[in-house]
């Protein structure tokens, strides 16, 4: 079949409209793809490869992997790190509020160990000012190990059978098995549990690690305010803030009054007694948000989705669409790592000697 010369012409232009159309989305995507990415990489920083301390060593890593699965060391022989840090729940134990020693319900929800050592300090308070010392401080904790004295603790753990261990971890000090040598282990080994993410390839200038949906709830998450305060390398973790700017939190989370608070949890206000402090608490880290509800400190919200609409409300006093929110979470999805290696099976632990 012949085609007459306007047809032929005609032909030849939806051709060529068609190639610049082809070449022109693209390019339009990665414009954008690349603002995207320019504006996250100044909020926002790519796991390190390590966050190991210059003296940490195989040894120290692998004593510190099983005290933090011992459970024989905790006045009741039951409770351990891995008590509420578990690998099937991606380092938390997906309780509302953990169970200490003894049965006894604490008054907070665990947060995941995972990426916790690049933290500005450790508990919702702030405490603690590294995984070393919240690992020893643990130990005579009448709501986690509840030992009475760190001698009582370096008794066990030598009749556990563990001198040879720490011998092997700390070689040439004089007294090698100690409660702080305990928290030098246990912090050695949390330092190893980072969890990358495809949020980490796409800080990395991968744009296409993160599907368009996250990349609207990234674009959502930096102008809704939410990077405010979750930026930095743990997206979130970095400083302290007043839960609840808008309203009383407890009237958005459902949270109720706790006996050891004596009324509503006031966040770090409980170890400063300062004022100022009251309702303030650490902001969480958001990495592997998805994958450890429940959520905030108490665990009074279920689901992530009513989780970023309370903190949208409550922070930012913005009522966000379904759409907004779906996008969000799609974006905080980005956040989930695998669980480490090194944590998904519990070690075998030493025998006490005959």
């Amino acid at each position: 079949m012949k085609l007459s010369l306007p047809l032929i012409r005609i032909s030849l232009l939806t051709v060529l409209a068609s190639g610049l159309l082809a070449a022109t989305l693209p390019l339009g995507a990665a414009d954008g793809d690349k603002a995207l990415l320019d504006k996250a990489k100044a909020l926002f920083k790519p796991l390190p490869a390590t966050s190991a301390l210059a003296d940490s060593t195989p040894q120290r890593v692998a004593l510190g992997k099983a005290l933090f699965f011992e459970t024989r060391v905790s006045n009741d022989g039951r409770l351990g790190c891995a008590t509420c840090h578990n690998p099937a729940f991606y380092g938390a134990d997906a309780l509302a509020l953990s169970v200490g020693v003894n049965g006894k319900v604490l008054p907070r929800n665990a947060s995941t160990v995972f990426n916790t050592s690049l933290l500005m300090a450790q508990h919702y308070g702030g405490n603690r000012v590294s995984v070393e010392d919240q690992a020893v401080k643990a130990l005579l904790s009448p709501l986690a190990y509840g030992n009475t004295s760190y001698e009582q603790v370096e008794k066990k753990l030598q009749v556990l059978g563990y001198q040879s261990l720490f011998d092997k971890a700390f070689p040439g000090e004089a007294k090698p098995l100690s409660a702080d040598n305990w928290g030098k282990a246990i912090g050695a080994y949390e330092r190893t549990l980072l969890t990358p993410a495809p949020f980490d390839q796409f800080l990395k200038g991968d744009t296409q690690a993160l599907s368009p949906q996250a990349k609207l709830g990234l674009a959502k998450f930096i102008d809704t305010g939410c990077a405010g305060c979750h930026n930095g390398v743990s997206v979130g973790g970095q400083m302290y803030q007043k839960f609840g700017i808008t309203q009383d939190y407890w009237l958005a989370t459902g949270s109720t009054e706790k006996e050891a608070f004596k009324g509503f949890d006031k966040g770090r206000f409980h170890d400063t007694k300062n004022e100022a402090d009251a309702f303030m608490f650490k902001v969480p880290q958001l990495r592997n948000v998805a994958v450890t509800p429940p959520y905030f400190h108490d665990g009074s919200v279920a689901t992530l989705p009513q989780a970023v609409r309370v903190m949208a409300q409550l922070q930012l006093g913005k009522q966000l669409p379904d759409e907004d929110v779906a996008h969000i979470v799609s974006f905080l999805e980005s956040l989930t790592g695998e669980v480490p290696a090194d944590f998904a099976k519990a070690p075998v632990l030493p025998v006490a000697p005959h």
